[in-house]
């Protein structure tokens, strides 16, 4: 039988890596979608005619259009209440993510339940915990929104979810996140992304501005499995963005 520490630490990190680009840096802006003054442009405003493509440019812009697109590196640095299936009791945990294109790295420290480490160099990963292996951050989540436009990749229309606009995007090896934006600001408010037999969705409810980049800064995650379902409560206390990080952080060890 699995390990069931083993087990929910894969979930956990697997969360963790479907958020890694999502927070690069602290300044102001509203929790809820709310718009407060900002430094990014008004995102071309969404209707009822509006098209997946119009959608996801919309998005883009309002993530902070060529200044996300063109983020060089990103350390996150945050605190987590982590719940097991049919538990009301969290789990206190720290995490510290870095990535650098597809390099991530990944340290969380939820002592005594677990201690992780995952690296991925571009190439080869590797994991303190033998057979949890991660893709790379760049396929799942938002950092294929700054992508939607390029050769390879498609977009396509989903249902609205109340108040929500949908749209998916998908790469050409089939990699897929399906996204839902505010109407009024065109922010990313919920993103589901599969991945390993599994859904895994992220809603995020309190963004920052900084340098020109939105950033959800408060964020959940949630994930049904057969013996129930996992949740997790992510909030961001520290990011470095666009600095140089040495390929020694990425080594496999």
């Amino acid at each position: 039988m699995e390990d069931p520490v083993k087990r929910y630490a894969t979930t956990i990190v697997l969360l963790l890596i479907s958020s890694a680009a999502m927070a690069q840096g602290p300044e102001a802006a509203k929790s809820n979608g709310a718009a407060t003054a900002s430094a990014i442009p008004a995102p071309p405003a969404i209707t009822a005619n509006s098209t997946p493509i119009e959608l996801a440019r919309a998005a883009l812009a309002a993530q902070g259009g060529d200044k996300f697109k063109h983020l060089k590196s990103m350390m996150l640095i945050g605190s987590a209440d982590l719940y097991p299936p049919n538990s009301a009791q969290s789990i206190p945990g720290k995490f510290v993510i870095v990535t650098a294109g597809d390099k991530v790295r990944i340290e969380i420290d939820a002592r005594p339940m677990f201690n992780f480490k995952q690296v991925y160099d571009g190439q080869q990963s590797y994991s303190s915990m033998p057979g949890v292996q991660l893709p790379p951050a760049s396929k799942f989540g938002l950092p294929v929104l700054a992508k939607f436009d390029q050769s390879g990749y498609t977009v396509s229309a989903l249902p609205d979810k109340k108040k929500l606009r949908g749209f998916r995007i998908v790469d050409s090896e089939g990699n897929t996140t399906d996204f839902y934006v505010d109407l009024a600001t065109a922010r990313v408010m919920q993103y589901l992304t599969p991945y390993n037999g599994h859904t895994f969705g992220t809603e995020n409810s309190k963004f920052k501005e900084v340098e020109g980049v939105l950033v959800p800064f408060s964020f959940s995650q949630r994930l049904e499995v057969p013996q129930g379902a996992f949740f997790a409560e992510y909030r961001v206390k520290e990011v470095k963005l666009n600095q140089p990080i040495g390929d020694d952080v990425f080594v496999l060890q």
